[in-house]
């Protein structure tokens, strides 16, 4: 029997297969943030009986997101916005959980009234956001005053609550990528003297006081965390990677949280970086971490299989091949030929290369 394809309980979520739906940026909201109609469409198709899809990041507030077309979760209309796409997710038996991110120093003034993005530190770096003028070099950020930090953690608690509303199943925090949560976390871009620097214990502290703001609005067995250990996406660094994310799993097993979310090393963003490299972020933490682990990035059928048989992951979550295959969790199981992805419509635009691609039975039929 198909190891992705036996049931699966990850805490509160009974899944019916393994093939999970990975937070996959698409940028389609529309202009107040709100989820458009085409990505009701989108998720409604790739929604399968007993599967899991996490979503896109969406953000507890306007200036915390580092992406034109990125959608919100902090207004009444986002709610009711996202509450079509978990009623087109259930209609057909699917579960749905909510990622929620702030995007901290990888953005632009422009995306945020003229506000400067922020991070733990300053530490200037190349990277690029997505305005309304394309894609263009990041506004220079500013390190958080530690009174600020309180209203932050309340953003991502008011979020949860919003998201709850829409009907989630569970949400998860975005602790990966370079994004603030994760910058907090390192210590490449965390250079603070405060209580939220320095010592593992300190830099995990914001991370800390985001999970358990989740936790009190859904509770453990429906919150996940996503960390991509020694990732390079957002110029992000450790200096010594395996002792800070060994002590961070091992401070989550605490809470019982419905499962911790890796990504593989071996990719940045969409791209994959080393060829060839078998799953190893994924493996190491399985020693750590208690509970239900998630592994993403750079894995194929064939990959995930092994993987989810060795015990280093309990499901697989898949971007990529979700873009171009809705129906990918059939295509695994009936071993049918997968369409190739469309790498220049994964970040924005229209229908086209997002709702037009076709069930594998659509396709021959046609």
């Amino acid at each position: 029997m198909s190891n992705l394809f036996s049931p699966v309980t990850i805490g509160a979520l009974t899944l019916q297969h393994r093939v999970i739906h990975a937070p996959t940026t698409r940028l389609r909201a529309l202009d107040d943030e709100t989820p458009s109609p085409m990505m009701v469409a989108y998720y409604g198709q790739r929604a399968s009986q007993g599967g899991l899809i996490i979503t896109e990041s969406a953000h507890p507030s306007h200036d915390s997101r580092g992406y034109i077309g990125a959608p919100g979760i902090y207004t009444d209309a986002h709610v009711e916005g996202w509450r079509q796409i978990t009623d087109a997710v259930h209609a057909k038996g699917g579960l749905m959980v909510m990622q929620i991110a702030h995007d901290g120093r990888q953005s632009h003034v422009d995306l945020s009234d003229g506000k400067a993005p922020i991070a733990p530190s300053v530490v200037p770096f190349e990277g690029q956001a997505l305005t309304q003028n394309g894609w263009v070099p990041v506004s220079p950020h500013r390190a958080v005053d530690i009174a600020e930090i309180p209203t932050l953690v309340e953003s991502f608690r008011q979020g949860a609550l919003r998201a709850k509303d829409a009907g989630f199943d569970g949400i998860e925090l975005h602790n990966a990528n370079g994004y603030l949560a994760d910058t907090f976390l390192q210590d490449g871009t965390n250079k603070r003297t405060d209580a939220y620097g320095g010592s593992i214990a300190n830099r995990m502290r914001f991370s800390t006081e985001l999970t358990e703001a989740l936790i009190s609005v859904f509770g453990a067995s429906r919150v996940g965390v996503r960390v991509s250990p020694s990732g390079t996406w957002g110029s992000i660094s450790d200096s010594d990677p395996e002792a800070t994310f060994g002590a961070f799993a091992g401070h989550l097993n605490q809470y019982g949280l419905a499962y911790l979310h890796i990504i593989e090393p071996r990719v940045s963003g969409v791209e994959t970086i080393h060829e060839g490299q078998a799953p190893v972020a994924s493996s190491f933490l399985r020693g750590v971490f208690k509970g239900p682990i998630i592994a993403a990035g750079g894995f194929d059928h064939d990959g995930a299989e092994a993987t989810v048989a060795r015990g280093d992951a309990d499901a697989i979550a898949f971007g990529r091949y979700f873009t171009s295959n809705p129906d990918l969790p059939q295509r695994f199981l009936k071993n049918l030929p997968l369409t190739p992805y469309v790498r220049e419509a994964f970040w924005g635009g229209d229908e086209r290369h997002y709702t037009d691609f076709p069930s594998y039975d659509a396709a021959v039929a046609a």
